[in-house]
């Protein structure tokens, strides 16, 4: 991507326009370069991507099961008055599940203050909770607090350089300015489907996170060598080929929420899929696979067998399942079945104000 693409000035909008299952517009179908980019991707290792897919499959399986059960506990949860000892303790959960909460960051009533000074339009109009506020007084305060910049430098810790000499720190946090959000009990109006931000068609692209070599490993076959917690493929990766309204052009380590307030499972509060290496191979996997019957052919347990699937081969489309240039990549159950979101997006657990939550930039 040029220099020029990335300092091009963006048309106004709001949250809406940054997924198209948001802005009430069709998916368009997408051109051919896609199409002659997915077999340039596995050209020559087709069967070691046909093995990896039934490895994956049968992994998933097992995995969304443990999911189900376990629900919001499956949640790391850290205590920030022994935020070194627990995330010693929990690294290797937390590095699996792609997402933790770590409790008692802030105070909650002065947590709880931010919120009353709130005061501003948002997103939608009739029913305000998007609110298109980046630098007002509470979120300097919440952004600059000692508490939460130690923790920030601490979860920064979990990522890991391949390449010593990559030009990035892992020890200082940048801030990254984005909106509030307060949700109201009963909304229907603005519920976003499970989404990852960071571009889209980008993840495929060799001028995308190719240039990094992020996810070689998955398509060449060998996704349980793909290292998630890697910074040093990220540095040079471009996540915005296409001035999308939402994107940000930095790699962002990890996404946070600070809660001004509480909240719980089934109130309208974040949802995730805790298995962030597993679901990040299957998306991108997804695309060159296709089943042999469908749903009105077999029962759901028939469909979703290893064996009903098959590498697409010839008959491969342009298609990127749920990705739209200058948009963020949506999931769905119907594009990603083998993923079985209904069940294995968990909500966050009970949350107090000053409670803060994390995800991992490719977290849904």
């Amino acid at each position: 991507m040029t220099t020029a693409t990335q300092t091009q000035t963006k048309r106004e909008g709001d949250i809406s326009d940054s997924f198209v299952s948001l802005s009430g517009t069709a998916r368009p179908p997408l051109p051919r370069k896609f199409l002659d980019l997915k077999r340039t991707l596995v050209r020559g290792h087709e069967d070691r991507l046909m093995d990896s897919w039934n490895r994956l499959l049968f992994e998933l399986k097992r995995e969304n099961e443990t999911i189900t059960e376990a629900g919001p506990a499956i949640i790391p949860s850290i205590s920030f008055k022994e935020l070194d000892t627990n995330l010693t303790k929990l690294r290797s959960e937390i590095e699996k599940r792609g997402v933790a909460v770590i409790r008692g960051v802030l105070p909650e009533d002065e947590a709880r203050s931010f919120k009353d000074e709130i005061e501003e339009p948002a997103f939608p109009s009739h029913d305000p909770q998007v609110y298109e506020l980046y630098w007002s007084a509470p979120q300097l305060r919440a952004r600059a607090h000692p508490n939460l910049l130690k923790v920030q430098a601490a979860l920064m810790k979990l990522w890991r350089t391949s390449d010593s000499e990559s030009p990035i720190s892992i020890s200082q946090p940048l801030s990254y300015a984005d909106r509030l959000r307060i949700r109201q009990p009963g909304d229907v109006n603005f519920a976003l489907g499970p989404h990852i931000d960071g571009g889209s068609v980008e993840r495929w692209e060799l001028n995308g996170y190719g240039r990094g070599g992020v996810y070689d490993k998955i398509f060449k076959g060998s996704w349980e060598e793909y290292d998630p917690w890697d910074a040093s493929t990220r540095v040079s990766a471009v996540v915005d080929n296409y001035n999308g309204l939402g994107a940000c052009s930095m790699f962002r380590m990890f996404q946070g929420w600070l809660s001004m307030s509480t909240t719980q499972p089934f109130e309208g509060t974040l949802m995730v899929n805790p298995a962030v290496k597993l679901s990040t191979a299957y998306l991108l996997l997804r695309p060159f696979f296709r089943p042999i019957k469908d749903l009105h052919q077999a029962s759901t347990e028939a469909y979703l067998a290893a064996e009903n699937w098959e590498y697409a081969g010839a008959d491969m489309t342009s298609e990127l399942h749920g990705a739209t240039p200058g948009h963020g990549q949506e999931l769905n159950n119907t594009l990603h079945p083998h993923l079985n979101l209904e069940d294995t997006m968990v909500h966050i657990p009970n949350i107090k104000p000053g409670d803060y939550v994390v995800w991992h930039c490719d977290c849904k």
